[in-house]
């Protein structure tokens, strides 16, 4: 077996210790301080990435709720239009139906008015026929004198029947 020289140990152990301290010294903190700044600023890039999932999030929720609200004024939008329509629509159908009885109430009123106006004209018209008639017949009736006095007495019997 090998044995350990005690020379070899010491000199080991004192370049241990040299470089140590140097290390400690030197390199240790600044070491630290990297491997600190680099944990700090995953930290601090987690905690951003955080904060900007969040406010994604929030945003994600602003725009459906604006989605919403646009989705439900379009809606009402839409609903108005159509309500303003089926007024329209019946305000025209009720002005035409206003329209349309006044226009047969006018045109029933014309034709009662022709009506009146041709049974007033053919009345007339009867009327003097009736008379030409009765005229040509008394004319006849007169020229005769036995005709004559037989519409006398058939007039004064009559008379006296009422």
């Amino acid at each position: 077996m090998l044995t350990p020289e005690l020379g070899l140990i010491f000199w080991t152990t004192l370049a241990f210790g040299v470089l140590f301290f140097v290390l400690t010294k030197f390199a240790w903190k600044p070491i630290l301080n990297s491997v600190n700044a680099r944990e700090s600023s995953i930290k601090d890039a987690l905690d951003e990435a955080e904060k900007a999932r969040l406010e994604m999030e929030n945003l994600q929720a602003d725009n459906e709720r604006i989605l919403k609200e646009a989705r439900a004024e379009r809606e009402s939008m839409l609903k108005e239009a159509r309500e303003i329509k089926d007024k329209m629509i019946t305000d025209a159908r009720d002005e035409a139906q206003k329209e349309a009885s006044k226009m047969i109430v006018q045109a029933q009123a014309a034709i009662e008015s022709e009506k009146k106006a041709a049974m007033a004209e053919l009345k007339g018209h009867v009327a003097g026929l009736a008379l030409d008639i009765a005229e040509k017949v008394v004319r006849d009736e007169l020229t005769n004198k036995d005709k004559q006095m037989q519409l006398v007495e058939s007039m004064l019997g009559d008379a006296k029947l009422n």
